[in-house]
């Protein structure tokens, strides 16, 4: 039995959540039973793609760069109009040359994310060359704002991974077919968080003393990420323990606010307001996160529908406590009272009671750590993840296969109905 053929399309310059969980299914994808291609975004002659190279460091993975044409992301219509006049026909090239690369290494299914070029040009090149299709479900399905390519793809693709039953429930009340839903979890590889790492390095940059409860959360300033929710409970926190700090990491995501205004500004305002200009610290982006984890007794985000929040198993591969709320996907794996505390969505008063038990409780604190890095030892790690993930292959690929077969004989047997010639039926 010859090995499967996938092709991961991966049409984005930058290497973000979803192309990091993409990353290590390429990675672990037995090698016995499947051979691991990738269509990835070749960037600029200037400026080579983070995406390509990531995926170059990954062993026995065949990339193909790609030109994937102009995206859409954050940019004006003229602007977009100009640049698709320059690059439709490199463009179309590219694909072109794309369709004859699956045709020529047997490519028996396509896997891509339910970005708007990785869905549309993933289905297309499926259709041109009999491959199978599958979307790879980041985010809550909602068709208000969706693109029409990722409905497209989404509704004519052979299987939709959903990485969350949040997530699933979402694509099954948009109609998309809850017989070709499939949920496999989002993972990480514990031994990459190293809990260990001195908490000093942070806390001497900003001045926290070692014995001061310190809370972080690591995100875009986006309303639904709940950093106002945060500041208002920790308002109420302070009113009976003001020792404790709060990092603030991020910056402003003006794709996700109306108006695209700086919620940082906001969050500064509301925390003036609040009295807690001693206990609010903003840090701006952060590429040290292991460091930020490392350095905080509490990780707190009452993040609003979140499809997943890998940061959450990060916080837990660190040892520390989850502060969130029951709302997306986040509390099928942050067990309340074990791994964290969970509230209701805009139930200050809880979030404020929540935070302020595992500010009063160091053992507490102790105890949920060591919890969490267990799950995420035991339960959400890469090898799981892509044995479930080659399962799903292999019932996609067989499904399309057998719909082909079908599909095949109907024909037939409409042709020998109607009274084919002698020498054909032989």
């Amino acid at each position: 039995m010859r090995k499967m053929n996938v092709l991961f399309m991966q049409s984005q310059t930058y290497f973000g959540a979803d192309s990091f969980i993409h990353s290590l299914l390429m990675r672990h994808l037995d090698r016995r039973a499947f051979t691991v291609h990738a269509a990835v975004n070749e960037g600029t002659v200037e400026h080579q793609a983070a995406s390509l190279k990531a995926l170059s460091t990954i062993p026995e993975l065949q990339l193909r760069p790609t030109n994937f044409g102009t995206s859409l992301n954050l940019r004006s219509r003229s602007q977009i109009f100009q640049d698709t006049l320059k690059g439709t026909g490199p463009a179309l090239r590219s694909m072109a040359g794309l369709v004859s690369y699956a045709r020529k290494h047997k490519i028996d299914l396509i896997h891509c994310t339910e970005k708007p070029r990785d869905a549309f040009y993933g289905l297309l090149l499926a259709r041109l060359t009999g491959a199978a299709c599958i979307v790879h479900l980041h985010v809550g399905v909602d068709l208000s704002w969706m693109s029409p390519a990722t409905k497209l793809a989404m509704r004519q693709a052979d299987g939709l991974i959903a990485i969350s039953a949040f997530v699933a429930k979402t694509a099954e009340r948009a109609g998309l077919g809850l017989a070709k839903i499939h949920t496999v979890f989002n993972t990480l590889d514990a031994a990459n968080w190293d809990y260990t790492i001195s908490p000093e390095i942070v806390r001497g940059e900003f001045g926290i003393p070692p014995d001061m409860p310190l809370l972080a959360t690591v995100s875009r300033l986006t309303p639904w990420k709940g950093q106002t929710e945060l500041l208002h409970a920790l308002a109420k926190v302070k009113q009976q323990n003001p020792n404790f700090r709060l990092l603030l990491v991020g910056e402003d995501d003006f794709s996700a606010t109306p108006g695209r205004y700086s919620y940082t500004a906001e969050l500064r305002q509301i925390t003036r307001r609040l009295g807690l200009e001693e206990q609010v610290i903003f840090t701006g982006y952060r590429s040290d996160a292991k460091q930020i984890m490392a350095a905080c007794d509490i990780y707190s985000m009452p993040s609003f529908e979140e499809p997943f929040g890998m940061v959450f198993l990060e916080a837990m591969a660190m040892k520390r406590p989850v502060i969130a709320i029951v709302s997306g996907g986040v509390p099928e794996f942050v067990d309340h009272g074990k791994a964290g505390l969970l509230s209701v969505h805009k139930d200050i008063d809880s979030l404020a009671a929540n935070i302020l038990t595992l500010v009063n409780d160091p053992e507490l604190r102790q105890r949920m750590g060591e919890y969490g890095r267990k799950q995420v030892e035991q339960q959400y790690y890469p090898a799981k993840m892509t044995r479930e993930m080659e399962q799903v292959y292999h019932r996609v690929v067989a499904g399309r296969r057998g719909r082909r077969e079908q599909l095949a004989a109907l024909s037939a047997s409409t042709f020998t109905e109607r009274g084919a010639p002698e020498e054909t039926l032989a």
